[in-house]
């Protein structure tokens, strides 16, 4: 058999084959294996948006401790510095809209905090003052602490207050300037509820209806491996049939 593979010239084809269903069959199980990941992360997630909020301060510890804190729900107390408002870009199935990140100072420690989105039309403060409240307010919302640059996405643009994506230390600086605070490296997406009087910016704006396809992508990994032998048996039967023909 294998003089025949020789004859056939099939020996290098195989290897080729064989390293080529290698990298699919890994590539489906990468798939599955993320797939397990994903379904532990939604699980994470929801147990964590229905669960109490706990004070931000706990949140905190358990970040110093090296625990994963991220989408705990929190509460704090304090007030909002709207003059410092940032302006995160946000466009919406409805049109060009925006989220707006507002200082949130408490007794002990300042905090950026993601008050919900606003459509472009309502940008300004001056157009939605019935949400600019004043005094000491209690919040509550979900920690954010690993939102990074996207791949594609552009340049922040301080000096216009126009963001792309949320670099805390970066807002802090264009809010405060020399005055610059320092700020406990996380967020907080506020709850939808309660809402300010107008209802904006309207909270609850947190992606935790995260995509998950990664059995999609598994079994097309998988389908394409057996496509593979397929074909590489027809190949393989044809050359060897050529090989006896001519024997």
């Amino acid at each position: 058999m294998l003089r025949q593979f020789r004859q056939a010239h099939l020996i290098w084809p195989t290897i080729v084959a064989l390293a080529a269903l290698g990298i699919l069959v890994g590539l489906g199980s990468w798939q599955l294996e993320r797939k397990r990941w994903k379904e532990a992360l939604l699980a994470k997630i929801a147990e964590r948006v229905k669960a109490p909020p706990i004070p931000l301060q706990d949140a905190i510890d358990r970040a110093k401790a090296g625990e994963d804190i991220e989408y705990l729900h929190v509460v704090a107390e304090g007030r909002f510095l709207h003059d410092k408002e940032r302006y995160l870009y946000a466009p919406a199935p409805s049109g060009l809209a925006w989220h707006v990140y507002t200082p949130f100072q408490t007794r002990s420690l300042l905090v950026w905090v993601n008050r919900g989105a606003v459509p472009d039309a309502r940008k300004l403060p001056a157009a939605r003052m019935e949400g600019q409240v004043a005094g000491t307010r209690r919040i509550t919302g979900l920690v954010r602490t690993g939102i990074g640059k996207a791949l594609f996405a552009p340049e922040n643009d301080a000096r216009q207050n126009i963001w792309y994506w949320p670099d805390l230390p970066a807002m802090t600086k264009s809010a405060f300037g020399s005055e610059a605070k320092p700020v406990v490296s996380l967020s907080i997406d506020a709850d939808a509820e309660p809402e300010p009087g107008a209802g904006l910016p309207k909270g609850g704006v947190t992606r935790i209806a995260l995509p998950n396809r990664h059995l999609e992508y598994a079994i097309t990994w998988y389908g394409l491996a057996l496509a593979l032998v397929a074909v590489f048996l027809v190949f393989c039967a044809k050359r060897l049939r050529a090989v006896r023909a001519s024997s």
